[in-house]
């Protein structure tokens, strides 16, 4: 099983980044703010203004962990990669099957079935867990929808139904999200829809702040084991667009990403105060609301559950390079099928 590593998140404005010896340097004005050995960094996340030394720039692509540069709102800039990694037998594999109209079909359809089945799971958790009988009413209904939209997933092999039935459980599974949040904080964090680019409210800034973090990993993920990021089964393929990123990370949306929205909110770590609104209502994490959310989300990767397919405690934070090496599997012809990851 691969070690846990830890992301380094570096958001403090100005700061540089270095490399001395086996050990990382991050120095803001010229004096050292923290160090952390080399060997216990899985990946290096910089936030707005943030300095790279050219040097560990290159060491980190000789040993293949990720650097990801984001903007200051938290918005996918670049990523630093090396040399081409991995089988090359693998991604030959790969594209094959995206060519394959019928297999890429099953592919997606157990992804969308693996998505829909863990948001359900956070839906009944909240009709469990509130006191009013009418929101319990009102989830248990979405949680209907999401049960229909499975349903009707097994044995299709049509893409395009395939990504109508993960559209009207999308569509199900927001409009009820907010019930799961304490009535005193819900007139904060109302949504109005799913709002990306940008978020207009502040629970879409959040949840697209962590689906930011999130999407990284997966990238990570696959690319760690040799797959190419670009080609996906459900999204569709758009120059520069991680499709297969994006494709993993809807397993995980629901339990690292929702769950620990709604956590975060509910025990007020995050509030009104932690965000800032632009001009024409884009609504984003602050300083101290990013910080606050990369340390949530950083624990929350530390926590184990028991995957059902490799039979064991794996922490969450490791979930994806699970299930990326298990559609390398599938791809390689050593698994039947793909089988997305189940919470219970």
């Amino acid at each position: 099983m691969k070690q846990l590593l830890n992301t380094l998140y570096v958001m403090t404005q100005g700061a540089y980044v270095c490399l001395d010896h086996e050990t990382v340097k991050v120095e803001v004005g010229g004096k050292l703010q923290m160090q952390v050995p080399l060997h216990h960094l899985g990946a290096i996340v910089t936030m707005g203004n943030v300095m790279l030394s050219p040097f560990i720039m290159g060491r980190c692509a000789d040993d293949g962990r990720a650097v990801v540069i984001l903007d200051w709102n938290g918005r996918f800039k670049c990523r630093i990669v090396g040399k081409t990694h991995g089988n090359v037998l693998l991604r030959q594999a790969q594209y094959e099957a995206v060519r394959d109209g019928e297999r890429s079909a099953a592919i997606a359809r157990n992804i969308v079935a693996g998505k829909v089945k863990n948001s359900r799971e956070i839906i009944m958790r909240g009709a469990r867990e509130t006191e009013d009988r009418e929101e319990a009413e009102s989830l248990r209904k979405a949680a209907d929808v999401l049960a229909d939209a499975l349903f009707h997933l097994k044995d299709n092999r049509d893409i395009d139904h395939v990504r109508g039935l993960e559209g009207e459980s999308a569509h199900a599974y927001f409009s009820v999200f907010d019930t799961m949040v304490k009535k005193e904080e819900r007139e904060v964090f109302r949504m109005n829809g799913r709002t990306r680019r940008p978020p207009l409210d502040p629970m879409n800034g959040l949840l697209s702040f962590l689906y930011t973090l999130l999407l990284n990993d997966c990238i990570t993920a696959v690319e760690g084991v040799g797959l190419d990021s670009q080609m996906g089964f459900l999204h569709a393929m758009r120059p520069g667009r991680p499709s297969l990123g994006l494709d993993l990370m809807e397993e995980f949306r629901s339990v690292l990403a929702d769950r620990l929205a709604l956590t975060l909110i509910n025990r007020k770590q995050i509030t009104d105060k932690s965000f800032e609104v632009r001009p024409g209502g884009a609504t984003y994490l602050n300083d101290a609301g990013r910080k606050e959310v990369v340390v949530a989300y950083q624990k929350r990767k530390q926590d184990e559950f028991h995957h059902p397919i490799v039979d064991e405690k794996v922490p969450f934070g490791l979930v994806p390079h699970v299930q990326a090496r298990l559609l390398a599997r599938h791809l390689r012809g050593d698994l039947e099928e793909y089988t997305p990851v189940l919470y219970t």
